[in-house]
This record gives C-alpha cells, sequence and structure tokens, in this order.
C-alpha cells in the first residue's frame, strides 16, 4: 500500500501513551499511519487527535498534535498516511 509522510514524531509520554506529532500534511480521525523509525515499525488506525489537549477531527499541516499509540515510539520517527 502506499503512503504519504505526514508528520514526525516530536515527543512520546508513557502515560497515557501518546505521541506528540509536527505534522507536514493533514490527518484525520480514522486515518490509518504507519509510524517508522529505527526500532518503530507500527501501524495503527487514528482513534483520536489533540491539539492542546482539546479533541478534534483533523488537523493540518504546521499543527503539533497528541495521538494515542499502541507502544512506544521514538522521537524522530516519521509518521505516514496508509492510502488506498
Amino acid at each position: 500500500m502506499p503512503e504519504v509522510e505526514v508528520g514526525r514524531v516530536s515527543d512520546f509520554f508513557a502515560h497515557p501513551v501518546v505521541a506528540g506529532v509536527a505534522l507536514t500534511a493533514p490527518l484525520k480521525v480514522g486515518d490509518r499511519v504507519h509510524v517508522q523509525g529505527h526500532t518503530t515499525d507500527i501501524e495503527m488506525v487514528v482513534e483520536s487527535i489533540q491539539i492542546d489537549r482539546a479533541d478534534v477531527q483533523e488537523a493540518k499541516a504546521g499543527d503539533s498534535i497528541g495521538i494515542k499509540v499502541p507502544d512506544r515510539v521514538r522521537e524522530g520517527d516519521l509518521v505516514y498516511r496508509v492510502t488506498d
């Protein structure tokens, strides 16, 4: 499946398990993403997005967002949107 880069992990918070992502392209709830890095390889569906602790349905390039992730991610990991 083709993938389009949408951002880069800027932070990781263990409790709750959340990744801070600096977006370079739009992202919305329901999008399938692939987080990939040196030791990271996670594919998941975005279930929620937060900007400044407020839930939003979509975010645009330039936004810094938080998304729940199933496992640890690392600063610098790339985030791709999986397209059909």
